[in-house]
């Protein structure tokens, strides 16, 4: 699972009225940094939309994962939050996580990855006087239905999710993220742990690039129990980073 998105666009559009679309294109290093990940996809594309509305908000993204000769696997989530307070602070959140990949995928990257999971909870958002610095949280309950390609049972768990984002330096440079950590019975400790901070230079605050809406940056996927290996197993720590760009419609 890859959430390549600007998180902080959820903070500020639930509090702010804004809503945005982006694309974005990832290099993964994983292959070439891990002897162990030598089958890992090299290139991610990202879709990303946000729209509020007078009840809250909707935000989606969909993973399409490549390898030389086309794609091998595509995850999406989608989450609605209904305002609970007139400021849209509070809100409802409920969410879907779920996705396919094809038969040539590697041992094992059908797990957490393609188990689909509904999470209902609430929101917490946070956002400065000028939108420069965001933060939210979400308490949920989520459910695993049951994953045929692996054979993994129905279960239920908890999952929190902290958002942030800092715009700086003029607007030149973003710096937002997500961690979520969630409860599952099949890994060790019980517990999965999923971080992605990413680093952008937002090239349209450059003199005479106004309307170049383009992004170049990174992002550092940082895990623990979540990716599966050439082995077929989701039990190790990884810290892997990407090269990447996103338009910004």
């Amino acid at each position: 699972m890859k959430r390549i998105f600007s998180l902080i666009l959820l903070s500020v559009a639930a509090l702010g009225g804004a809503q945005a679309q982006n694309v974005q294109v990832h290099y993964d290093l994983g292959h070439s940094l891990y002897n162990d990940l030598s089958s890992r996809q090299s290139v991610t594309t990202t879709v990303e939309m946000f729209k509020p509305d007078s009840w809250g908000s909707t935000f989606l993204f969909t993973d399409i994962d490549y390898k030389n000769d086309g794609t091998i696997g595509a995850y999406w989530e989608i989450a609605r939050e209904f305002a609970l307070t007139k400021n849209r602070q509070w809100a409802a959140h409920v969410e879907y996580n779920g996705g396919a990949g094809t038969g040539e995928m590697p041992a094992g990257y059908y797990g957490n990855r393609y188990q689909h999971a509904a999470l209902a909870g609430g929101a917490w958002n946070w956002a400065s006087k000028d939108f420069s610095k965001t933060f939210s949280v979400q308490l949920m309950y989520k459910y695993y239905f049951k994953n045929g390609h692996t054979g993994t049972h129905p279960y239920s768990g908890f999952q929190l999710t902290e958002v942030w984002g800092a715009t700086f330096a003029k607007g030149l440079c973003t710096f937002s993220g997500f961690c979520d950590l969630w409860y599952d019975p099949n890994v060790n400790g019980k517990l999965i742990l999923l971080t992605e901070p990413q680093f952008w230079f937002n090239l349209n605050t450059l003199k005479g690039m106004k309307n170049v809406n383009l992004s170049l940056g990174t992002e550092v996927e940082i895990s623990n129990n979540f990716v599966w290996n050439d082995e077929g197993r989701n039990n190790k720590f990884f810290a892997i980073p990407t090269v990447a760009a996103k338009w910004t419609f």
